[in-house]
């Protein structure tokens, strides 16, 4: 089926050292507590389940996830954290959504068009960018090497999914926004578990220069540095 964006992975590779552990522990903490606001039960709050299946998968510490639903819940004072949605143009004009969590907008906006300018991009308009992409569900499997990549493709599909895109044995298994949660159930039922989330998926991708490619991983990496910002999106391909 289709190709899978090499951008939308970088987020998902594992810390290699501690302190950027200990920055992904924070990102995901502020994500666990705007979930949590929803109600601080996994069990009825699909978003809150989500966002700690992330953080189980991140190897993040049980006392820190509880401390930050806690926090959702107000059951434990904290920060008050907005979430924010940027719409901007990267290198050669690619499209770029940005999404965050933060406790000072202003600030999050201006840090984040420092950055955008110093790789050759800009914040956009409102509207003018979001059009661009679809908020997909996406569900990810690991495959064991024993087992059919084609068996496991037809019976993804028969449980919901959209599209099937393949990183070595990893399978992403993409559904439409409301669908998520009813096919990552149906896959654990046929014993295929893992994390699931909603992305920004670009409608269609553009093609780049060699030199443009450079630069957005550059950008990708400076933005993921922020740890006001969660997730990073391009119509790069």
């Amino acid at each position: 089926m289709s190709g899978h964006s090499k951008w939308s992975t970088i987020k998902h590779k594992k810390a290699s050292t501690d302190q950027k552990r200990a920055d992904a522990f924070s990102k995901i903490a502020r994500a666990i507590t705007v979930a949590a606001r929803g109600g601080g039960d996994v069990e009825t709050n699909y978003e809150l389940r989500s966002v700690v299946e992330k953080a189980k998968n991140a190897n993040m510490p049980k006392d820190n996830i509880e401390r930050a639903i806690k926090k959702g819940t107000g059951e434990l004072g904290g920060e008050h954290l907005e979430e924010l949605l940027i719409e901007a143009y990267g290198p050669d004009g690619v499209a770029f959504l940005i999404t965050g969590v933060t406790d000072n907008k202003n600030r999050t906006a201006a840090e984040i068009r420092h950055l955008l300018s110093r790789y050759g991009g800009k914040i956009a308009t409102e509207g003018s960018v979001q059009w661009l992409f679809e908020q997909q569900g996406v569900v990810r499997i690991i495959l064991p090497p024993t087992e059919s990549k084609d068996e496991f493709e037809l019976l993804a599909i028969d449980q919901g999914a959209t599209d099937i895109a393949w990183e070595d044995t990893t399978a992403f298994i993409y559904t439409t926004r409301d669908d998520l949660q009813t096919t990552q159930q149906s896959l654990a039922h046929q014993g295929y578990t893992g994390p699931a989330s909603l992305e920004w998926v670009p409608k269609n991708s553009v093609s780049t220069s060699e030199k443009t490619q450079t630069t957005i991983q550059k950008l990708f990496e400076a933005l993921d540095d922020n740890n006001d910002i969660q997730d990073v999106y391009t119509n790069a391909e």
